[in-house]
C-alpha cells in the first residue's frame, strides 16, 4: 500500500508538472494566406527580439508564457514579414498568416498555389508599370490593343480568343469582379481605368476555365489585380511627355501600426494627352482610392476600401486602310472627327475575414459599384445615311450589388492533408439605361434604336477539395450558376408593364492534377467546364438563345526549374465552346455565332542568370476553328494565332535600371474566309529609371524604334462619301508612334 500510495503521488506530481509546462507555454499556428496550409521552418523572433524558435512540419511552434505581453516577428523566405502582438490573455490556438512575397526567381516555388502570382510579382518589381496598359500586359499570355482615344477598356487577346473587352476572361480587382455584364458596348466590357497602377501588389491569374471561385467569363482565363493592403511611405509622382501628356500622382499613408495592426492610405490620380492624331483625343481621367484594413481581434480581421474614376475623351476612330492610301486622310486623320465618350464608375468593397479555429476561417466580401457610360462611335460612316451619317451612341447607367461568403476547412492525416472550401455569392446589375442611337455629331438624335432597363442576377454556389498526399495533389470541384434575366423594352408599346423574362442554370465541373516530381520539376493535368453569359437583349426576346453558353477543356504541362536562375512552364491546352461571339462593325454588336474549337501551346521562360539581370518571354500559339462550319470558311475572325511578350532588365551602378520590353502580334484572319488578313507587328519600349531610397526618375520611350503598326485591326464594310458601292477591307486604329514619357518621384 505504501509503494502504491507513493507512485500515485509521483504520477501525481509527473501531471502536474506536464501541467504546468503547458500553461507556461503559448502555442501558436503559422498558415499560408493563399492555401491556408501549414508553413514549416518559420523563423519567429520572440522576447522582444532576444530568443527565436522555429516552426514544426505542422507550422506550430511555442514560446514561453514569462516573455508575455510580446510582439512576435515572423519571417521566412518568400514571404512578407509579419509582427504580431501577443498577449498572456490571448486565445492560446492563435493563428497567424503570411502572405507569399517572392522577388527574385531563386524564391519562386513552383509547386506551390501561389506560383502563377509569384512569378507575375517578380515581373511587377523588375520592371514597374505606370498605366492600366502596363497592368494587363503583366499577365502571362495576355495580349491587349486600346482603339478609342484611351478612355475605352482595351481590348483583350487570350488562348485564341479576341475576347472583345472581355466576352472571355474574368477580369476582378481585390476579388471585386469588374466585367459588366449586358453591357451597352459588348458582353463583359471591362473597363480597368479606375485602378491606380502604383496601388497594385500583385496580379493573381489563371489560363483556362479550372478554377471553382471563377465564374461568369471564365473561358479562356481570368486576373485579379490585388491591391496593397498599406504603405510604408508617403510619395508624390510627376510625369509629362511627348503629345502633352501629364501626369500627377499622390500616394499617402494615413496610417501604419504594425503594433495596432491596421492600415490606411489614400491615393489620388490624375492623367491627360492630347495623343499623336490630328483632332485633340483631350484625354482626361481623374481616379480617387482609399483603403482601411486592421485585425480587431486575434480572429477577426475587417477592410473596406472605396476608389472612383472619371474619364472624357475624342475618339479619331478607326480608319479604313483605303482612306489613308488614297490620301483621302492622313495615317493621324479622322473620318468623324465626333467620335468620343465619357465614362465613370465608383466602388465601394467590404471583407471581413473570421478563424473558427486553427484549422478553419469564413471570409466574406461585399461591393457596390455605381458605372455610367456613354460612347460616340462611327464604324461603317456613309453606309446606311448618306446625309447624316451612321455614328452610334451607346450609354449604359447601372447600380451593381455583389456578395460572397466562403468557408474553408483543413484536415490533417498521418500523411496526407486535405483543404475543403465552399462558397455562396450573388450578383445583381440594375441597369436604369441601356441604349444604342443613330446620332449625329453626338447632339442631334436621328433614332432610338434600342431603349431597354432590366435587372439581371446571378446567384453561385461552389464546392471543392485540395488533397495533398504525398507527391500528388488533387483538386475535384463543382460550381453551380443560376441567372435571373428581366428586361423592359422601352420601344414596345404593347409590352407588359413587367416586361419579359428567362432563366437558365450551369453546372461547370472541375478537375485538377500535379505530381511534385521533386523541388525542380512539377507536371500537371487540368480539366473543367466555364461559360460566358449571353446579353439579355438577345436571350429574353430570343427564347431559343443559348443563355450560358458552355467551354470544355483541358491543360497539360510542366513546370521546370532546372536551377535556381530558371524557371521554364511549357503547356498544351484544348478547348470546345458551345457558342463564340463575333464583333460585327456594321452594328458596333458582338453577335452569337456558332461552336468553334481550339487547341495551342504556350511557353513562359524566367531567367535571373544574376541578382541584377532578369529576362522574361511568353510565346503563345493558338488555332481556332467554327466546327459547323465548311473548311476554308470556319476561320474565328479575329481569333490570334501567334502573340509573344518579354522583357529584359538590367540594374546597375547602385541605383540605375535600364530595361526593354516587346510585345508582337502575328497576323491572323478577318474574315471567315481568311480573304482579309490583320498586319502582324512588332513594337518595343525601353526605360531608364534611377532609384534612391527617398527619390528617383525615369525616362520612358514607347515604339522606340518608331515602327508603323496597327493597334487595333478589323474587317469591316464602310463606305465614304463619294463611293459608289461599300467595301470591305481593313480598318485600324494607327499605333502610336515614338513618344517620350519623364518622371520623377520623391517619398516622404
Amino acid at each position: 500500500m505504501k509503494v502504491t500510495k507513493i507512485a500515485a503521488v509521483f504520477l501525481a506530481m509527473a501531471f502536474s508538472g506536464k501541467m504546468m509546462a503547458q500553461e507556461a507555454e503559448k502555442q501558436l499556428l503559422i498558415k499560408d494566406a493563399d492555401d491556408k496550409f501549414p508553413i514549416a521552418d518559420a523563423l519567429v523572433k520572440y522576447d522582444h527580439g532576444n530568443s527565436h524558435t522555429h516552426t514544426g512540419t505542422d507550422g506550430t511552434f511555442s514560446i514561453p508564457v514569462k516573455s508575455l505581453p510580446d510582439t512576435l516577428v515572423v519571417s521566412r523566405q518568400g514571404y512578407d514579414e509579419v509582427k504580431w502582438v501577443v498577449t498572456n490573455d490571448d486565445d492560446k490556438n492563435k493563428v497567424i498568416f503570411l502572405q507569399h512575397k517572392p522577388f527574385q526567381i531563386s524564391e519562386v516555388a513552383i509547386n506551390h498555389s501561389s506560383f502563377l502570382s509569384a512569378i507575375t510579382k517578380v515581373d511587377l518589381n523588375k520592371f514597374p508599370v505606370n498605366s492600366a496598359q502596363d497592368l494587363l500586359r503583366k499577365v502571362p499570355g495576355l495580349f491587349i490593343a486600346q482603339h478609342a482615344g484611351g478612355g475605352k477598356a482595351e481590348q483583350l487577346f487570350l488562348r485564341g480568343f479576341d475576347a472583345d473587352h472581355g466576352t472571355d476572361v474574368s477580369v476582378n480587382v481585390d476579388g471585386m469582379p469588374v466585367n459588366i455584364v449586358s453591357h451597352a458596348h459588348g458582353q463583359g466590357y471591362s473597363d480597368l481605368h479606375f485602378v491606380i497602377p502604383e496601388t497594385v501588389n500583385n496580379i493573381d491569374f489563371g489560363k483556362g476555365a479550372y478554377y471553382m471561385d471563377r465564374g461568369d467569363f471564365n473561358t479562356a482565363g481570368y486576373v485579379d489585380f490585388q491591391t496593397y493592403n498599406g504603405l510604408k511611405n508617403s510619395m508624390i509622382k510627376l510625369e509629362g511627355g511627348s503629345f502633352n501628356s501629364k501626369r500627377v500622382l499622390g500616394m499617402f499613408n494615413i496610417l501604419h501600426d504594425d503594433l495596432g495592426r491596421k492600415n490606411a492610405y489614400v491615393a489620388a490620380e490624375y492623367n491627360y494627352t492630347d495623343g499623336p492624331f490630328d483632332v485633340k483625343q483631350n484625354f482626361n481621367r481623374v481616379n480617387i482610392f482609399g483603403k482601411y484594413n486592421q485585425w480587431l481581434t486575434d480572429k477577426d480581421y475587417f477592410n473596406i476600401q472605396f476608389s472612383t474614376f472619371n474619364s472624357s475623351w475624342n475618339a479619331s476612330g478607326q480608319i479604313p486602310e483605303r482612306a489613308v492610301d488614297e490620301g483621302i486622310i492622313g495615317r493621324w486623320g479622322s473620318i468623324d472627327p465626333t467620335e468620343g465618350g465619357k465614362t465613370s464608375r465608383t466602388n465601394l468593397q467590404m471583407n471581413f475575414k473570421h478563424i473558427i479555429s486553427p484549422s478553419e476561417q469564413i471570409d466574406a466580401m461585399a461591393f457596390y459599384s455605381k458605372y455610367n457610360f456613354n460612347l460616340y462611335s462611327d464604324f461603317t460612316f456613309n453606309l446606311k445615311d448618306k446625309e447624316h451619317g451612321d455614328e452610334i451612341q451607346q450609354t449604359d447607367g447601372r447600380n451593381i450589388y455583389g456578395a460572397e461568403v466562403k468557408y474553408t476547412k483543413t484536415f490533417s492525416f498521418a500523411n496526407s492533408s486535405l483543404n475543403w472550401t465552399s462558397g455562396i455569392g450573388l450578383r445583381n446589375d440594375d441597369i436604369n439605361t441601356l441604349q444604342l442611337n443613330h446620332v449625329y455629331h453626338r447632339d442631334l438624335l436621328l433614332d432610338r434604336l434600342s431603349d431597354v432597363t432590366g435587372t439581371e442576377t446571378n446567384l453561385h454556389a461552389y464546392s471543392g477539395l485540395i488533397w495533398k498526399t504525398g507527391k500528388w495533389t488533387i483538386n475535384p470541384a463543382l460550381r453551380v450558376d443560376h441567372f435571373i434575366f428581366n428586361m423592359h423594352n422601352l420601344l414596345d408599346v404593347e409590352q407588359l408593364p413587367s416586361g419579359q423574362s428567362k432563366e437558365a442554370t450551369r453546372l461547370s465541373p472541375k478537375l485538377n492534377f500535379s505530381y511534385a516530381q521533386n523541388d525542380n520539376v512539377m507536371w500537371f493535368l487540368k480539366t473543367g467546364m466555364g461559360f460566358h453569359s449571353n446579353d439579355l437583349r438577345v436571350v429574353v426576346p430570343n427564347k431559343n438563345e443559348n443563355t450560358l453558353p458552355y467551354s470544355i477543356g483541358a491543360d497539360f504541362g510542366v513546370r521546370l526549374h532546372p536551377f535556381k536562375s530558371l524557371i521554364i512552364t511549357p503547356a498544351l491546352w484544348y478547348m470546345d465552346l458551345q457558342q463564340e461571339f463575333v464583333y460585327v462593325g456594321d452594328d458596333a454588336v458582338v453577335e452569337p455565332s456558332g461552336k468553334s474549337r481550339r487547341f495551342g501551346a504556350d511557353l513562359g521562360v524566367r531567367f535571373q542568370p544574376l541578382e541584377n539581370f532578369y529576362l522574361n518571354a511568353d510565346i503563345n500559339y493558338s488555332h481556332a476553328r467554327f466546327t459547323e462550319e465548311e473548311k476554308g470558311q470556319d476561320y474565328v475572325p479575329l481569333a490570334p494565332v501567334v502573340t509573344s511578350t518579354g522583357s529584359v532588365n538590367w540594374d546597375f551602378l547602385n541605383g540605375f535600371s535600364l530595361g526593354l520590353q516587346y510585345r508582337y502580334l502575328g497576323a491572323r484572319p478577318a474574315v471567315e474566309d481568311n480573304s482579309i488578313r490583320t498586319k502582324a507587328y512588332f513594337v518595343n519600349d525601353l526605360m531608364l529609371s534611377y532609384n534612391r531610397q527617398k527619390w528617383g526618375a525615369n525616362i520612358q520611350m514607347n515604339n522606340l524604334f518608331n515602327v508603323k503598326w496597327n493597334e487595333a485591326q478589323f474587317a469591316t464594310e464602310t463606305q465614304l462619301k463619294g463611293e459608289a458601292e461599300p467595301i470591305t477591307d481593313l480598318t485600324y486604329t494607327p499605333g502610336s508612334p515614338f513618344g517620350v514619357r519623364v518622371g520623377v518621384y520623391y517619398k516622404f
